[in-house]
């Protein structure tokens, strides 16, 4: 999973606990660049009566690096508060919700949008309303209209969204951790012999009608570059590298005669995330929660995992034979420089045609976007290594098949752009866990905020 449950600690805390982060120029508006971070994994569409909200207690941020540094030089801050318009009843709500002041609605969020700027703070609005969970045809008729009825335009030409909305990372989560048992290859596993499959099986989207709770805000490209030099895709200042955090305050005091938890202290981060499958796949389990309290800035302290990866070398043994030539790499001891160029500096120009994205030599996870690569008339969901120059790892769009490109990148398929002398072996061109965009049953939006309606409780089997 891009960062569903990927460490010790988060994992037990859902609603700081960030899955997915994307960030791509609009397009339906491609003068703005969108921004979603997700939050809350494996949200059960029939979850009631006490329905998925984001914690009132946590400080969500998005944050932007335009100068190469690593470091925050823009941040969109949210802050949540949920109210009972009835605590005498255990429902979510009493009839049917038509509108978002609608009076039978008990259980409701809304939330505050703040823009910080080197550490300056301005308050863009309030009290802006999150839809209500889909609980079902009665509860919430004809959901996609109420919902898009919360996305909002704030000062600056500025939209954002917050609320629930359908999983829009597709991964077969069952046979990536049975030993990246790839579903389309199990005859070719080391250990197919104990496998019950008498043939190859298609792929299964283990976040298949699930939802989960996005933040996405839509902002003008001029807002978020700085200097100069932007506008030309060669230009570094048009890049910027994004990324998500989640944070707490420092002490959490139960009061059992109030009936609720009291907070208080400044905030500590919990949860981070930028390039899909940073955290889950790359850091050590010994070493998770550290980097998740820890800024991009401090990432060279965990370029060697970048540079030499556990899956890499995984995969010659379960699958002998098929990467002969990703073996010799990996028994050589050589650096995946093209691993850090992707995940950690981005792509310098002169490497790919037409393209960079390249922000200086501070390693760090960012998702880095150069905003002056316009969208593509036909998008390939395989982003750059599909030909298709603003797709990912240029960014990452919600229907990009990160986890089939990212899979090819490790299995050496990337490294001629350090080394053209290298030979990728045949399979590198098409490993895959089997899915693809069409594996997400909600679909996706071709408006803001992008992601998927989300599944129904009524409607979904649970």
């Amino acid at each position: 999973m891009s960062s569903h449950r990927e460490a010790p600690e988060i994992a037990k805390d859902p609603v700081a606990d960030s899955t997915d982060v994307f960030a791509f120029v609009s397009p339906d508006c491609p003068e703005t660049v969108t921004l979603i971070a997700n939050y809350i994994p494996f949200e059960s569409p029939a979850a009631g009566p006490n329905f998925y909200f984001f914690g009132d207690d946590v400080l969500y941020e998005i944050h932007i690096d335009n100068d190469g540094d690593a470091q925050a030089d823009i941040s969109y801050q949210f802050r949540f508060k949920s109210t009972l318009t009835d605590p005498n009843s255990f429902l979510y709500n009493t009839g049917p919700i038509r509108s978002l002041d609608s009076p039978n609605w008990n259980s409701r969020q809304s939330y505050s949008v703040t823009r910080v700027t080197h550490g300056q703070s301005h308050p863009l609005a309030s009290g802006l309303a999150c839809p209500p969970c889909h609980i079902g045809p009665l509860s919430t008729p004809d959901y996609a209209q109420l919902a898009q009825s919360a996305v909002h335009s704030i000062p600056g030409g500025v939209s954002v969204f917050a609320g629930q909305r359908s999983d829009p990372f597709y991964v077969d989560v069952g046979s990536v951790f049975d030993l990246i048992n790839l579903r389309p290859f199990q005859q070719l596993h080391a250990q197919f012999e104990m496998h019950v499959f008498s043939k190859p099986a298609p792929g299964v989207n283990g976040l298949g009608q699930l939802n989960i709770h996005s933040i996405a805000i839509q902002v003008p490209i001029s807002q978020l570059v700085s200097g100069s030099k932007h506008g030309s895709v060669n230009d570094r200042g048009s890049v910027i590298g994004v990324w998500t955090t989640a944070s707490r305050q420092g002490a959490r005091v139960w009061d059992a005669e109030a009936g609720q938890n009291f907070s208080s202290g400044p905030f500590t981060q919990v949860s981070r995330l930028a390039n899909p499958l940073f955290n889950e796949v790359l850091i050590p389990m010994g070493q998770k929660d550290l980097w998740n309290t820890l800024p991009p800035s401090d990432d060279k302290r965990f370029a060697v995992y970048v540079a030499h990866p556990e899956v890499a070398a995984l995969l010659p043994v379960f699958y002998p034979g098929v990467f002969p030539n990703l073996a010799k790499l990996v028994q050589a001891g050589t650096a995946r420089a093209d691993l850090e160029a992707i995940l950690l500096t981005g792509i310098p120009s002169g490497i790919v045609p037409g393209f960079q994205n390249f922000t200086g030599p501070v390693q760090a996870d960012m998702v880095r976007l150069n905003t002056a690569i316009p969208p593509s008339a036909n998008p390939n969901p395989l982003g750059v290594i599909g030909g298709d120059l603003a797709g990912f790892p240029n960014g990452r769009r919600v229907f990009d098949d990160t986890v089939t490109i990212e899979l090819r990148a490790v299995a050496g398929l990337t490294f001629p752009l350090v080394d053209k002398t290298f030979k990728p072996d045949a399979a590198a061109s098409v490993v895959t866990d089997g899915l693809t965009a069409a594996s997400v049953p909600s679909g996706f939006l071709g408006h803001f905020p992008y992601v998927g309606v989300p599944y129904g409780g009524f409607e979904t089997p649970s």
